[in-house]
Parts: structure tokens; C-alpha cells; sequence
């Protein structure tokens, strides 16, 4: 007989980061193969999704409940990784409803479904992002302390501690904006350059922060990362506890991306009009 195949789920497999990464692994070759599965929370999955990353099984589970959990584990069974890029991202829906933001951004059933494996060796990669921190300085490093400014980042907070409290084998990454093209099965959420060309095309001018800065990474490159994290946990299969920030190479503003955007589709950048973030705040208070 063979060796076992690794098996892999991507809990919120259907979201922007999950879809690509699931297109990832469907790509993987020869050893890197794994058996793939991803959750979704839709009440029918994206087929063209199934067809494009075949063979996966998809599996409906309520994160905030945890039904649906046993049905992977009587159908897929242990993985060997799993890569948690559910969230409720929007920073302005999380502070309309700060408690569903906890509810679902603590992966609380999560963590317990996978205590309850005798062996506990899944590694669960964990999707966080750079939104911990309070944004007073700039390059953070890990072990800066969390001060988040919103109810986002507060959630996240509360996940990694929760995560880093309860489980052995983990990986938390602290990811910036995250950049690229389109999924297989569009997502609603709106998509950082995407909705840069979108509110410039109409030829009207519009206001872009200044001050406030971030390091966005390609999606292709966030996927490489998150492959190789899966490669060395299975090649090793030693104990993980890792903390990192993941972000492109160049710290830019939303201007700088605005301006950027502009130039390779010709606008004019006259269209870009320059305001701060702090004022803005300040006047919506």
C-alpha cells in the first residue's frame, strides 16, 4: 500500500483568499498532492468552484455553532492541515455588529472540533491581519504589542489568543491588504484595486487617505506562503507555533495605490484628491 494521502481544509473556502488557495493546492504535483476539502456557508456551493479545484469536497458548517464539523470528520476525516480564512472582514460591518464580529472571527467551534482528535496533530494555519496593531509607527515586527484601533482588529486579537491558549500546533498570520485578480466564483466583497478602477473610470474626482499606510500583498504570493508553511508541516510534522506578518515589499498609501492604479489604466490623476484619515474620522464623530 501507498502512504496516505495528506488531506487538506480550507475552512471559508469560498472567500477571496480561500478560492485562490484552494486553486493552489489543486495545483500542487506529485508529492504536494494532497486530498482537498473547504466549508462554506452558502446553502448550495459554487459548482463552477467544485469543477475548477475537482476532486473536493465541500461541506456547509456554521462557524459560530459548529454544525456541520462532524460531517467532515465522518466523510474527510483528521486533516492534517487546516487554514482558517473565514472571517467578518469588513471593518465598518464589524463595528455595526461588533458581537457577530466576535462570534464569528473567535474560531471557537473550530478549535474545539479539533481538540476533540485523540492525536491533535493538525496544524491550523491561521488567517489574522495587520489591523492588531495600532498604527503609530510603522514596519511592525511580531513581537510589538497588539493595539487595535477597531473592532476588527479586537477580534482578531481575541482569536489569536484564544488560538495560542487552547491549541498546540498553530501558525497565525498577520496579513496586510491583500491584492489580486477575481475569483472563479466572484466574491461580493469589494476588492482593493478592483474598487480603486471602478470609482476612477466615471471620470469624477474622488478621495483617497493620505496618511494612512499599508503594506497590500499580492494573493499569488499569500498562497505561496501559506503552501509552504503546509509542505513543512507535513515533510516535519514538529510542533508549530509561529507568529508572522506577511506583507508586500512596499509600504504605500491609498493614495500612492490610487495614483498607481490611475497610471497603468490612464486616468487622470487630477481625479485623485488627497485627504487624511484622521480628519475624516474626526468629522464623522
Amino acid at each position: 500500500m501507498g502512504e496516505e494521502r495528506k488531506r487538506v481544509l480550507v475552512v471559508g473556502g469560498t472567500g477571496y483568499l480561500g478560492q485562490h488557495l484552494l486553486e493552489g493546492l489543486a495545483g500542487a504535483n506529485g508529492e504536494s498532492r494532497c486530498d482537498l476539502a473547504f466549508t462554506h456557508h452558502r446553502p448550495i456551493p459554487p459548482q463552477e468552484l467544485i469543477d475548477a479545484v475537482s476532486p473536493v469536497l465541500p461541506f456547509r458548517v456554521d462557524l459560530i455553532t459548529g454544525d456541520g464539523f462532524d460531517a467532515i470528520t465522518a466523510k474527510f476525516g483528521q486533516p492534517h492541515t487546516v487554514v482558517n480564512c473565514a472571517a467578518l472582514s469588513v471593518p465598518r460591518v464589524c463595528e455595526t455588529d461588533p458581537v457577530a464580529a466576535m462570534a464569528t472571527n473567535l474560531p471557537s467551534s473550530l478549535v474545539n472540533w479539533l481538540s476533540s482528535f485523540s492525536n491533535q496533530k493538525t496544524l491550523l494555519i491561521h488567517l489574522s491581519t495587520d489591523q492588531v496593531y495600532d498604527g503609530t509607527k510603522s514596519f511592525y515586527k511580531e513581537e510589538d504589542a497588539t493595539n487595535p484601533v477597531n473592532m476588527y482588529g479586537s477580534s482578531k486579537v481575541a482569536a489569536e489568543q484564544f488560538i495560542m491558549a487552547k491549541y498546540p500546533n498553530y501558525t497565525i498570520l498577520r496579513s496586510s491588504i491583500i491584492y489580486g485578480p477575481q475569483t472563479i466564483s466572484p466574491v461580493a466583497k469589494s476588492l482593493p484595486i478592483q474598487w480603486i478602477d471602478s470609482v476612477l473610470s466615471p471620470g469624477q474626482e474622488v478621495e483617497f487617505f493620505h496618511d494612512e499606510f499599508r503594506c497590500p500583498v499580492y494573493v499569488k504570493d499569500m498562497v505561496n506562503v501559506i503552501l509552504t508553511l503546509i509542505k513543512k508541516w507535513i515533510s516535519e510534522g514538529k510542533q508549530m507555533q509561529l507568529l508572522l506578518n506577511v506583507g508586500g515589499r512596499d509600504r504605500v498609501s491609498r493614495v500612492q495605490m490610487a495614483e498607481t492604479v490611475a497610471t497603468i489604466r490612464g486616468y487622470d490623476h487630477l481625479l485623485i484628491k488627497s485627504v487624511s484619515a484622521s480628519l475624516t474620522a474626526s468629522l464623522s464623530l
